[in-house]
């Protein structure tokens, strides 16, 4: 999966917002102003950081070669995956929905009910 089409997953989240407010090179990815997702647009690898439940951060690290503990982040919530071939985009993609949906939970219930169109 390239840059831009992670891009276009993220963004296609509802109520997903992209900005860069750390560098020219960070993009982050908000719902309900909270981050779920940061993109490394200039690394190569690319390499993308997301929030996850503790548990399972630490069993995707111990799976996948390609994830490790969130780079500048909490190494407890966050993973940093490097994009490559070893990757399906199955599984990066439903590890964007498990970092979405976590924040969307830690929302109120008016900003969530907002999101689901309610």
């Amino acid at each position: 999966m390239n840059t831009e089409t992670l891009r276009q997953y993220c963004i296609s989240k509802p109520g997903a917002t992209e900005s860069f407010p750390f560098d020219e090179s960070t993009l982050v990815f908000k719902v309900g102003g909270k981050m779920f997702a940061l993109l490394d647009i200039e690394s190569s690898p690319t390499t993308i950081n997301l929030k996850c439940d503790p548990e399972r951060a630490v069993q995707l690290r111990d799976e996948h070669p390609a994830v490790a503990p969130g780079f500048h982040m909490s190494k407890r919530h966050w993973n940093t995956v490097t994009l490559g071939s070893a990757l399906r985009s199955s599984d990066l993609h439903e590890w964007v929905d498990h970092s979405y949906e976590l924040v969307v939970k830690s929302l109120t219930k008016a900003s969530q009910a907002e999101l689901a169109g309610n």
